[in-house]
Parts: structure tokens; C-alpha cells; sequence
């Protein structure tokens, strides 16, 4: 992430998701199966960031498959509007997880900055936060 920090209006490939409060995040199973879900996005330019717990189903396929697509949509995940992002999604550690861990914070400051932080825990969730890339125009349309 840059110094400055987003505020969720920064132009960009993913400036579309910017307005939005929720996403569908569309994941892939291993037999290319797509599997939507809503998450929260913060977006910086040209990259995003997102969170889930380790044991979550997008987690698990994100593990063999990065490529994913993304829509906005309202909280259960259905999408509004047409504009669909195609992008690769990269687990973060270290500083770069912690800064994107803020950047949610800063952005959702009631559900990432309090309530899925302490659920995590309480579970005994590991939280993994993911970077979001935009895909080339040459990239195919399927899962890798």
C-alpha cells in the first residue's frame, strides 16, 4: 500500500468497487465451479484488499486457484450493475496484511475494525488478508 492511505474514492482499475459497500467476490472450485460471496473491499489505485478466516470456503479455493472476479453488490452478495473485475488475489503477511488489516479498519470501522477482528479471535480463526491485482487483457476467461 502507498503512504497515503485510501479513502475508498481512489481512481484506479477497482475504482468502480470504491462507491460500493459490498462486493461479490466470485472464487473458483477446483472443477472451475464459480462460487459467489459478499466481503467488504478496500481499494487503493490499482489493487484492493479484502479479509476472510483461513478455514473459509473462499479461503480453501483461493489456495489453488487466485483468479477471481468481482461485482458490486449489496450485502448477501447480489450483484449491482453490469461491471464485473476480473483481478488475482495474493495472501499478504507481515506489514502488508497489517496495513491492509488498517486500511478495513479505517474504511468498515464497525465490522473489520471491531466485530470481525474479536470473532476471529473468539473462534480461533486465523484472519488472512488478500491483495487484489487486475488481470492483463490476455488473460482467459477460465480458472488457472
Amino acid at each position: 500500500m502507498t503512504a497515503k492511505q485510501s479513502t475508498g474514492s481512489s481512481p484506479g482499475f477497482f475504482a468502480p468497487l470504491a462507491t460500493s459497500k459490498y462486493c461479490s467476490l466470485t472464487t473458483y472450485k477446483r472443477d472451475g465451479t464459480p462460487v459467489a460471496t459478499a466481503v467488504n473491499v478496500v481499494v487503493d489505485g490499482d489493487v484492493a484488499y479484502f479479509r476472510t478466516w483461513n478455514t473459509s470456503g473462499k479461503a480453501k479455493r483461493l489456495r489453488h486457484t487466485s483468479r477471481v472476479e468481482l461485482r458490486p453488490s449489496g450485502f448477501r452478495g447480489k450483484p449491482k450493475g453490469e461491471v464485473k473485475l476480473s483481478a488475482d488475489a495474493t495472501l499478504l503477511v507481515g506489514e502488508e496484511s497489517r496495513m491492509a488489516a488498517a486500511a478495513l479498519a479505517r474504511q468498515h470501522p464497525v465490522v473489520h475494525g471491531l466485530v470481525v477482528p474479536r470473532l476471529h479471535r473468539l473462534r480461533g480463526w486465523s484472519t488472512e488478508h488478500y491483495r487484489l491485482d487486475p488481470l492483463g487483457p490476455t488473460t482467459h476467461a477460465g480458472p488457472r
